[in-house]
């Protein structure tokens, strides 16, 4: 049995299919069965779901006469064969740690739920959802209160960016209600949490979300009908808070629930993303060329390894609320560097002094660092025929900074990150190979610092 199910309904996706599908089978984490359910397209979306099958025996791929989105996830449910299930639209795609994220903090935290943050991609742009401000637990009471102040945010609203336990949905045969054209996920997550305790939400965004959904308005319903699957929505929702918060609360905070109705008033659109602070589509996470990847040579496999690096750098730093540079200099400064300069710290972490001087200053000001209680930072430096030359010239030497418990906790987080690190690079090694390259590299390493002795 897979440990996850990840369950995508397509339908004349042939233009994305491709992208989505490919940001899946590159997961970081592999135990994972794909399904693909081709809901009776009428493009080449069928024949390229096959050909990944051909090629990857955890694709699946069932062909089915059209009978809309939810019928088709429900298909999808009900073959599903993981522990848990992950749900992905066609034309979105998730980043390489995004499943091995969801069920590192399903596993640590024992939670029901994992939801996590997302990108709207709008045009060559991408903008941070944002709707998340730190990493932790909620209860089921905790998570309805939020939701109730934002029933309509996609966050809440849709399956593309949680985790789901396989056995709490068949053992309360929660499904998607095919006779909701609207709102259908929101629906089915409400069920869900209904039957559970916990969720864990994590900050990092996951998910590139480009597809906007259809209003109940482009659906061609009339007034009439219209209204009526709003009111259809709300009494689900209205249960929900009774059931969750009991009567006594529901009546304390009823005028809350009824405020459904103005939040819901852009038929489920999602209007675009403040494109403050956005990146070009692509700059948003550390990358590399093609160009790059093909490269050969010493300079290249360097390079390469060094991105690799930085992209764990990259996803720490977003769930902790800082610059990637800022979790790279908190890393090394856990390592000990006492006869370095800050140069030479420089030259190590190809960073600017500049840039290594504001990230402290930075780690300073979050507490995630504190001075030495003497003051090491210069020392003149004499060394011996060139001890007049040196005379009234200064190295400013790296100080040894003490670590505070949340620098300790961000750490801890990047020492899982470069276990995944070793995952990917050791991929198809036997332990026996593994133990023999690590010998070998050791050997390597001290052959260097001998070399460079002399």
């Amino acid at each position: 049995m897979s440990m996850v199910s990840i369950i995508i309904p397509i339908y004349n996706a042939e233009k994305t299919i491709e992208r989505c599908v490919n940001s899946i089978l590159s997961q970081t984490y592999k135990d994972f069965e794909l399904l693909l359910l081709d809901d009776g397209s009428t493009d080449a979306s069928g024949s390229i779901c096959d050909s990944f099958a051909e090629k990857d025996k955890r694709v699946k791929v069932i062909h089915k006469e059209n009978s809309g989105v939810s019928d088709t996830r429900n298909q999808g449910i009900y073959m599903a064969e993981g522990e848990y299930l992950q749900f992905v639209d066609s034309d979105d795609w998730i980043s390489p740690e995004a499943t091995g994220f969801f069920l590192r903090a399903a596993a640590e935290h024992g939670c029901d739920m994992v939801i996590a943050d997302f990108y709207r991609v709008i045009g060559e742009r991408v903008a941070q959802k944002g709707t998340i401000e730190k990493d932790g637990i909620l209860s089921r009471e905790d998570y309805a209160a939020h939701m109730m102040r934002k029933p309509a945010d996609f966050y809440y609203g849709v399956l593309w960016n949680k985790l789901y336990k396989t056995s709490i949905i068949k053992e309360y045969q929660i499904k998607m209600d095919t006779a909701v054209s609207w709102c259908e996920d929101f629906i089915f997550n409400m069920e869900y949490v209904r039957q559970i305790k916990t969720v864990y939400v994590l900050k990092v965004p996951m998910y590139y979300y480009v597809k906007t959904k259809d209003s109940l308005v482009s659906q061609g319903l009339s007034m009439k009908k219209t209204i009526e699957m709003k009111r259809m929505v709300f009494a689900y929702y209205n249960h929900f808070y009774k059931e969750v918060l009991g009567e006594e609360d529901y009546e304390k905070q009823k005028g809350q629930v009824y405020r459904f109705f103005l939040d819901i008033a852009s038929d489920g659109n999602v209007s675009p993303l403040s494109l403050s602070g956005n990146y070009r589509l692509g700059d948003e996470r550390t990358k590399v060329s093609e160009g790059i990847q093909e490269g050969e040579g010493i300079f290249f496999d360097l390079y390469r390894e060094r991105k690799l690096l930085e992209k764990l750098f990259d996803v720490v730093a977003l769930r902790n609320d800082l610059k990637a540079v800022d979790v790279k200099i908190l890393y090394y400064l856990s390592y000990p560097h006492e006869n370095c300069t800050l140069k030479e710290m420089s030259d190590i972490l190809d960073i600017s002094k500049k840039k290594i001087n504001a990230s402290l200053q930075r780690l300073l000001a979050r507490e995630m660092i504190a001075e030495p209680k003497e003051e090491k930072g210069r020392e003149r430096v004499k060394s011996g025929a060139a001890e007049n030359q040196q005379e009234g010239k200064r190295k400013i030497r790296v100080k040894e900074y003490t670590m505070t418990q949340e620098a300790e906790n961000i750490l801890s987080e990047t020492l899982f990150g470069l276990y995944d690190l070793e995952k990917i690079q050791y991929e198809g090694f036997s332990q026996k190979e593994i133990e023999m390259y690590e010998m070998l590299n050791e050997k390597r390493k001290e052959n260097i610092k001998t070399a460079l002795r002399i």
